[in-house]
């Protein structure tokens, strides 16, 4: 499926070497602010070739807004969003295009289908994201009219953790970062990996701030089941958590309980959601990125044909994908919470709850 969401519906199309790559937004609420500046700097964000720890693909990404916008406000009709690829590079795939590169989708592309584009990957290349982050901004500017404000950082590179915490410097390096006294480590590190062909993972976390309480389905269509089926949808991703994830299998029901006061809940072990609703609070979500698989480094596989081949991977490909997935990871959130706000206008339009409003919070590391 190349869909996906309920009422706020998204479809991308297009390959990383093809003549270009685009999506239309179906179920768009009318009335949003667009234009083709307004994609600019979520797209510059997770571009390639705009620092030397990413892969050196330069692409303009220019946006071009084909349908579903008039006078600069969106319709309600389905928006169709295009960008040319102008930078491909296919000869660098020649030595590969018969050859499975190992922890690639490449293999399990040629058994699904008998066939595959090899020239970066082809469908399976992150240059799809784009048309997500692209789609993303559309669904950010609806969700901020509304005071819900999505953003995210870089919480793990390799076995480095912030030493730290600013959100005000997250946006000033490379990294998306948010300690500033690390970053030239970070840069060395990045310059040694390099240098060797290797390849590295990440994690990164993403933040949801000013959801109300409500949003979300009890069962099927659980708020955080929709987002961890979202961010693992992006590539690389091998790791959803949801609040504390994984760590609330060494804790006390007493550690992990956020318990409630008339002045707000005393902690978010939770993450922002509970019964599949959200709570008011920040909604925390972290998705753990795989090392980047096309490496200079040989590795043990297969050809077409069966015969054992080396692998290493030539051309431009990023040592890190995780440094760029921060504006997809917000991109991808930002999708589910304003199709789940729609399904939950659509079923329950302003009814609100008998109970006490109890004041969310605000984001803590």
């Amino acid at each position: 499926m190349n869909t996906f969401g309920h009422l706020f519906r998204v479809t991308t199309f297009g390959e990383s070497h093809g003549p270009a790559i685009g999506c239309v937004i179906d179920g768009c609420p009318p009335g949003i602010g667009i234009a083709p500046e307004d994609f600019r700097a979520d797209l510059e964000r997770r571009a390639t070739g705009r620092s030397r720890y990413t892969s050196q693909r330069r692409e303009a990404d220019e946006v071009e807004i084909l349908s579903g916008v008039y006078e600069g406000r969106t319709t309600g009709t389905p928006i169709a969003l295009l960008i040319r690829n102008v930078d491909q590079r296919s000869k660098d795939y020649g030595r590969i295009a018969d050859q499975f590169r190992p922890a690639h989708a490449d293999y399990a592309y040629w058994h699904k289908y008998g066939i595959r584009d090899p020239r970066g990957g082809g469908r399976s290349s992150a240059r799809e994201t784009t048309m997500r982050v692209a789609a993303g901004v559309v669904a950010k500017k609806w969700l901020a009219q509304r005071g819900v404000i999505v953003r995210g950082f870089l919480s793990q590179l390799g076995d480095i953790r912030p030493q730290g915490f600013d959100w005000d410097v997250v946006e000033t390096n490379p990294f998306f970062w948010p300690c500033t006294e690390q970053v030239p480590a970070l840069e060395e590190y990045m310059k040694a990996l390099h240098k060797s062909g290797d390849s590295v993972g990440a994690r990164v976390d993403v933040v949801a701030e000013g959801v109300p309480p409500g949003w979300g389905e009890p069962i099927y269509g659980k708020l955080d089941a929709e987002l961890a089926a979202a961010l693992m949808g992006i590539n690389a991703v091998k790791g959803v958590e949801i609040g504390d994830g994984f760590a609330v299998a060494a804790m006390k029901g007493t550690e992990n309980r956020d318990e409630i006061t008339a002045d707000g809940f005393l902690s978010n072990h939770a993450g922002g959601i509970l019964g599949g609703i959200s709570s008011g609070q920040p909604i925390r979500c972290s998705i753990a990125l795989k090392p980047t698989s096309s490496i200079r480094v040989p590795g043990r596989s297969l050809d077409t044909e069966g015969a054992a081949v080396d692998v290493v991977t030539t051309g431009r490909h990023d040592p890190c994908v995780g440094i760029r997935a921060t504006p997809i990871a917000e991109a991808m959130v930002a999708l589910v919470l304003i199709d789940q706000a729609l399904r939950h206008r659509a079923q329950c339009g302003d009814v609100g709850a008998i109970a006490p409003r109890v004041p969310g919070g605000t984001f803590s590391p």
